[in-house]
């Protein structure tokens, strides 16, 4: 027995008062950090619950003030009634287009997928782009095809319409757009012949004319150009991509408009300046007869990366060859009938350019034009705003 048992008894009890201490913080750690790890926990879940409610919310809000007239294309779809083509769900879309596999070209509205419908027609399926416009490109594009029914203009076979997306379902069309049969630069393309080139010009204009005047409303298409221009298998031309259209009353022609709609090269000069006149049906034979101009040309109209400074603006230059009586010089010409062909797409086009939209000929003139004989026609005046070659040059190309 030690004499200093008593100090022994103190360091024991000293010890187990620290044990039970260190024991006691570790307990309230672990305890607070529990607490912690649980209430961040709770905060995480909190959040990501609150997330996907603001989610869902957003996404409608954005959906409906994305397209604010939301609510008047469902009821203008209602109203269409039996005259709408079929509406289909957006999964629907997705299962016919086997998830969008096979797409066959980009246009200003939206891409163009391959797909086939249960009974086993194939189709085109155009989605419109979710950030662009209000919706009055779908609107155009519905109300106006489904009023017709001609062979020269693309079939609308049904429609979707959800805040997954919007999408138009056409007939399927083969051979794709004019323009990869006109322009030198797709060379892997064959060379459709004079007579061919004739006959797709003459159906462009019988579709033309039918919207013009074979409908119960007047539609003005405004975006009349090559890549517009769809061709079946057996080279039948179809205008399609009504997105910028217009319908107005039959009896009438002369519309308002805010600002000017089209593709520059095509778009008549009054479309974009009212000083030139009004914006009717004679702003489609414009776009019209500068879409023939470059059938004929095999190139655009105004093309810098020619040699000569005088076929720059190639309308210019194939006037001032008609009008000197010279040869135009242009490839595959190899008889008279297609010399024919061709002087009367190129007098036709030329009437149709006319500045002023009063001197340009309507589309069913056009048609008696193209049918009729060459020694019916008449020359037509000069049709630039500019004569001078320099300005006329400088005036297109800006």
């Amino acid at each position: 027995m030690s004499l200093f048992g008593g100090s022994d008894n103190l360091s024991n009890h000293s010890d187990f008062s620290t044990t039970i201490c260190h024991l006691h913080c570790q307990m309230t750690h672990f305890l607070i950090a529990a607490i912690t790890i649980t209430g961040i926990g709770v905060l995480i879940i909190l959040a990501l619950c609150f997330k996907k409610r603001l989610s869902s919310d957003n996404s409608t809000v954005f959906w409906k003030k994305k397209c604010k007239d939301y609510q008047n294309i469902e009821a203008f779809l209602r109203n269409y009634g039996s005259l709408a083509p079929k509406r289909y769900n957006y999964s629907d879309i997705k299962r016919m287009t086997n998830s969008f596999k096979h797409k066959l070209g980009e246009g200003g509205s939206g891409g163009v997928y391959k797909g086939k419908l249960l009974d086993g027609r194939n189709v085109a399926v155009k989605v419109l782009n979710g950030s662009k416009g209000n919706g009055e490109d779908f609107i155009n594009e519905v109300a106006s095809i489904s009023r017709t029914s001609h062979v020269n203009i693309v079939g609308l076979f049904g429609y979707c319409f959800e805040s997954q997306g919007r999408a138009l379902i056409y007939e399927f069309v083969p051979n794709g757009s004019l323009e990869k049969f006109i322009y030198e630069k797709y060379s892997t393309n064959k060379q459709l012949k004079w007579e061919k080139l004739y006959q797709i010009a003459l159906g462009i204009a019988r579709g033309l004319e039918y919207l013009h005047r074979g409908c119960s409303t007047r539609i003005l298409h405004f975006d009349i150009k090559p890549h517009n221009i769809l061709l079946d298998e057996d080279f039948c031309p179809k205008i399609s991509d009504f997105g910028l259209a217009k319908i107005c009353p039959r009896k009438e022609s002369i519309i308002s408009m805010t600002g000017a709609r089209g593709t520059v090269g095509y778009i008549a000069p009054e479309v974009f300046c009212r000083h030139f006149g009004e914006v009717s049906h004679k702003s489609d034979v414009y776009s019209y007869g500068m879409m023939v101009l470059e059938m004929v040309g095999g190139r655009k109209n105004v093309d810098d990366g020619v040699g000569r400074t005088s076929e720059i603006y190639f309308p210019y230059w194939i006037y001032e060859r008609l009008e000197l009586d010279e040869e135009v010089e242009l490839q595959g010409i190899e008889n008279e009938e297609d010399n024919a062909c061709v002087r009367k797409m190129i007098i036709v086009s030329l009437w149709c350019i006319q500045t002023s939209p009063s001197s340009r000929p309507a589309m069913s003139r056009v048609v008696e034009m193209l049918e009729g004989s060459l020694d019916s026609f008449q020359f037509p005046p000069k049709p630039f705003i500019s004569s001078p070659r320099s300005e006329a040059v400088d005036s297109v190309t800006s």
